[in-house]
């Protein structure tokens, strides 16, 4: 295992900046450790893998158990420390993977603000003391995770979010990059650097690290997630994004100002993103739209994997909540923007692969009793590349993780029994029949239970049930105005424990 250097040869002696480096995992099948463009190393052995959680707990008034803050970071100071796991799909490929930073802090229970404010890197060396005086928000650190399957648009996702940053070299973009012989690496620039050294990952190599998988090893975003979730290293902010998106120009300067708006430290910004066609000025990298979506429409689905939640087409509308984020109930994958301890409290669970549909419910419902509160932005700063219109061609020869999923029949099952289990979204099923494993890193928090989401929100678990037009009371804004009075004075979460409200179908023709 070692950090590959992809300097091209430019074939002249003009300095020019490295591109970024990339920390990779094994093919399977190689019988000795080999190199291949691009490099892959260290063959894989069967071996029975431990992992250690590390709390974070108040030690006195002062100090936390967690680890100090540092940056400039990269995970490629850390390849000999990596802990080998176990490939949760074939149970036998072992894959060197990199160490959480931390635990989820406080046993589960609701954080201190000054618990909370320990949690996050300035890139002057600075840390928050308490959540009242806050330091220069421009110096303010941003981890951004993406997971890219055999996605020639990754790299270009990189470079707008680097290029189009006001402060680039706060952002460190840290890329799971699952991918087979003849794809392009996320890792490696567009063009040479000899020949346009001004690329992002020209530029800012040192800001970007890649763990490369061989594509016939994905078993899912989950897993891929997981992964990026175990690269984040204390940053104050954390962003996951798909791997074909588009931002705006000064975007890190928006979503601050926005998130910091909800005066909310438990706030995560998360919804579906727009179609980027027709969305950014091309000259001066600014939105040209007004509306964002919300997220609030969900209902069961069947299927091979049972039944379970999936969040559907959401509505888009311009916000009328002004000057500041709105709540709504659930959580999306595709871009989500919060404090760093989400990732810490929250991340990917490792022993769901093969899942895809129910990702979100899964992540969402486990943030919602760890305390986190979901809202949408007040303005776009980012847009998605869909198969559809001029894209269409060209995002629809992406290929997706489950071409090899034949390799992993039935893998799915049990993975589907954790994540509901878990969530407590089948009470029906005996508790013996899914994995338990690491459940207190990967289980639910202790501040408020699945319960009081379903019922709030008018999900029955037991007829599997979503009561419809739940969107007629978020999207106005009634949500947010009656939930926004319950949020603690100390700016630690809404207190559910003061909200009464069962949502119930009220029709289409509905008033709020």
């Amino acid at each position: 295992m070692r950090t590959i250097n992809t300097l091209p040869d430019t074939g002249d002696t003009t300095p020019v900046h490295e591109p970024a480096k990339t920390v990779t995992v094994p093919r399977t099948g190689e019988d000795i450790a080999r190199e291949l463009p691009p490099q892959r190393l260290r063959t894989p052995t069967k071996k029975t893998i431990t992992t250690k959680t590390v709390p974070g707990k108040k030690k006195d008034e002062t100090s936390f158990d967690l680890p100090p803050p540092k940056w400039p970071v990269s995970i490629r100071d850390e390849q000999d420390d990596f802990e080998d796991v176990i490939h949760p799909g074939d149970g036998e490929t072992v894959i060197p993977l990199p160490k959480f930073w931390s635990g989820p802090l406080n046993d589960g229970e609701l954080m201190s603000p000054e618990l909370a404010a320990h949690v996050g890197s300035y890139t002057d060396g600075s840390v928050d003391e308490n959540l009242t005086h806050k330091n220069d928000p421009s110096k303010r650190t941003i981890f951004v995770a993406i997971a890219s399957y055999r996605d020639w648009q990754c790299r270009y996702t990189v470079e707008s979010i680097l290029l189009r940053a006001k402060y680039p070299e706060r952002v460190r973009v840290a890329v799971v990059d699952q991918v087979a012989e003849g794809d392009a690496s996320c890792g490696v620039p567009i063009k040479q650097c000899g020949v346009d050294p001004y690329q992002a990952l020209c530029q800012y190599s040192d800001n970007v690290d890649v763990v490369e998988l061989d594509a016939i090893l994905a078993v899912g975003p989950v897993f891929a997630r997981h992964i990026g979730h175990r690269m984040y290293r204390g940053e104050y902010y954390a962003m996951q994004v798909d791997a074909h998106v588009d931002f705006v120009t000064d975007w890190d300067v928006d979503i601050i100002r926005q998130i910091e708006s909800s005066n909310n430290e438990m706030a995560v910004l998360s919804t579906y993103l727009t179609d980027v066609q027709g969305a950014i000025d091309k000259v001066t990298g600014a939105s040209l739209l007004h509306t964002r979506p919300i997220m609030c429409s969900t209902d069961y689905e069947g299927g091979p994997q049972g039944k379970h939640l999936r969040h559907m087409q959401q509505p888009e509308r311009e916000p009328p909540i002004k000057g500041q984020p709105q709540l709504h109930p659930y959580w999306a994958a595709g871009y989500s923007f919060s404090r760093g301890h989400f990732l810490v409290n929250v991340p990917y669970d490792f022993y769901q692969p093969m899942i895809f549909q129910g990702e979100e419910i899964g992540v969402g419902i486990r943030g919602f009793t760890y305390g986190y509160d979901f809202y949408a932005p007040e303005r776009s700063i980012c847009f998605h590349a869909y198969a559809v219109g001029a894209n269409a061609a060209k995002r629809g020869k992406v290929k997706h993780f489950w071409e090899h999923s034949n390799m992993y029949a039935g893998v799915g099952i049990g993975s589907m029994k954790r994540l509901i289990g878990i969530i407590e979204g089948s009470p029906e099923v005996d508790p013996s029949e899914w994995n338990h494993a690491e459940e207190k890193r990967y289980g639910l928090g202790k501040v408020r239970t699945p319960a009081k989401f379903y019922e709030t929100f008018g999900i029955d678990v037991v007829r599997k049930k979503a009561e419809q037009n739940l969107c007629a009371f978020v999207q106005g804004g009634t949500m947010h105005r009656r939930f926004v009075k319950q949020l603690r004075p100390d700016g630690m979460g809404i207190d559910y424990s003061k909200i009464v409200y069962k949502f119930e179908n009220p029709g289409l023709n509905a008033v709020w």
